[in-house]
């Protein structure tokens, strides 16, 4: 469904899915440079763990039907969670393990906009694997009565799938909050933060952060920044905001900076092959290397996109 390809100076796309996008030919080839060519060591976190350690996902939404490629079908994501679970992976929100990082294996899995979806079939899934997770909340959609809608999925709209998306309520919110869930900020209106000036920048930053915190109860210190899109701007004003940790969807996963924590992007187009080699520590090793960015600019070169 993408036809991004990888970037060498950009931590954002037009379409997060595209810099994630990883078919099997590619990932042989890149393990097979790695092995021959690179041999150093993973780098560490704080605390001494390696990135093999600790595995941050985003999901969207959640639909048998919807073939949006921020969607995941139902039964994909619980044989998801099941392989993580299998391979001796615990669950934990973001901040915690961002903050707290523990020597397990741990799984974070986060879920960007409030799609009403992540309430009605992610949540008992992860409740049957006894996992929190972490909603990363666009405030200016909550409690509107209105769907989700911006550029992206606006197209959506008028369609016979619109009514996927619906955000969740406060409310609903609130009870994700209760069963251990984290509720973080994914500003308030959605917009690209790099190409936004300073006072719109802190204004989306601030106001999220309060809002979710009138109405949650609990301090909000974690954001997720919309489309991935990040710069060192937008890094300070997010300190400057008061947040400790931020997620982003970086094309390589070297970053060990809490304001800009790289994750891994899960898709519609992520069957059970394909989301094997997204988790798999070699890949992730890898894309922590300079051979990732190698092969992103070859791949550019050749013309070759993701499937």
């Amino acid at each position: 469904m993408s036809t991004g390809t990888s970037t060498l100076t950009s931590t954002r796309s037009s379409d997060p899915a595209a810099d994630d996008e990883l078919d099997a030919e590619s990932v042989f080839t890149l393990f097979h440079y790695a092995v021959r060519s690179l041999g150093e060591p993973p780098s560490r976190a704080k605390g001494g763990t390696t990135v093999t350690d600790t595995i941050v996902l985003c999901y969207h939404a959640l639909s048998p039907t919807w073939e949006a490629n921020l969607s995941t079908t139902p039964e994909h994501f619980e044989r998801q969670i099941a392989l993580l679970a299998g391979r001796g992976y615990r669950g934990a929100t973001f901040t915690q393990a961002i903050s707290s990082p523990s020597a397990d294996r741990t799984a974070v899995i986060t879920f960007d906009d409030a799609f009403r979806s992540v309430l009605e079939l992610a949540q008992p899934i992860l409740e049957r694997f006894e996992m929190p997770a972490t909603v990363f909340v666009p405030t200016d959609s909550i409690g509107s009565e209105t769907r989700l809608c911006w550029p992206g999925i606006d197209h959506w709209l008028g369609g016979p799938h619109e009514r996927e998306l619906t955000p969740m309520s406060w409310d609903e919110l609130r009870t994700l909050a209760d069963a251990g869930w984290e509720i973080g900020s994914h500003t308030g209106s959605h917009p690209r933060l790099t190409q936004v000036d300073d006072e719109t920048l802190e204004d989306e930053l601030t106001r999220s952060k309060a809002t979710c915190e009138q109405h949650l109860g609990d301090p909000c210190t974690s954001l997720a920044y919309p489309y991935g899109d990040v710069d060192a701007r937008v890094v300070a004003a997010a300190k400057r905001a008061g947040y400790s940790a931020a997620a982003a969807l970086p094309p390589n996963l070297r970053s060990r900076d809490a304001l800009e924590w790289p994750r891994v992007g899960i898709y519609w187009t992520d069957g059970n092959r394909r989301f094997r080699l997204k988790v798999s520590p070699a890949v992730r090793r890898l894309r922590q290397s300079a051979a990732w960015d190698s092969f992103g600019a070859l791949r550019g070169l050749a013309g070759k996109h993701g499937d």
